[in-house]
């Protein structure tokens, strides 16, 4: 992997921006890797839309960015109808099976996964979501190693949910490693 341009997006409460940060964190501190991470959010604090950008090189990153995602992450249906054209041709289009109706064909790997449901019934706590989609897009891209993402989980999370965070990531690497058969 030279470079990987990521789109994170789904609405104001899901954690998308978190998720984003850890990721981008990940990259940093603990795979050797250059990475950079911007967001942007509707005025709304719960619901409205939310979008973040990370880019992950092994080179230096000159423009923080992604006009073009190699990967497009859609946690909503609004997201999806927004976003689903800008992914690069032949990326990764991975969306919630629960909150996104696939209703156009992008030029794109499309894996939906049932990431909400899943974490629901195993965990029951709709607040670790946003690490089950983190969980998924790291085993389907291989671009971090989830151990690293534990560590980076384990200095940002409280301990009396950290235990939650990392069966939610196990949910996900799970879903993920399923989808790539």
């Amino acid at each position: 992997m030279k470079r990987c341009r990521l789109v994170l997006t789904g609405s104001g409460g899901q954690g998308v921006i978190t998720a984003a940060i850890i990721l981008a964190e990940t990259a940093v501190l603990h795979e050797n890797l250059n990475a950079v991470q911007s967001q942007a959010y509707g005025p709304e604090a719960r619901g409205g839309s939310t979008r973040s950008d990370v880019i992950i090189s092994k080179e230096p990153i000159n423009f923080p960015k992604v006009y073009q995602p190699n990967v497009l992450i859609c946690l909503t249906q609004p997201a999806y109808n927004k976003f689903y054209p800008i992914i690069r041709p032949g990326g990764l289009l991975v969306t919630d099976s629960r909150f996104v109706e696939i209703e156009r064909k992008a030029d794109a790997v499309q894996k939906q996964l049932p990431m909400y449901e899943t974490v629901m019934e195993k965990i029951g706590k709709p607040i670790v979501f946003n690490i089950c989609m983190l969980g998924a897009v790291v085993a389907l891209t291989e671009l971090i190693r989830p151990e690293s993402v534990r560590k980076v989980l384990k200095g940002r999370i409280p301990s009396g949910f950290l235990e939650m965070n990392y069966q939610s990531l196990d949910i996900g690497l799970s879903l993920g490693e399923a989808a790539k058969n």
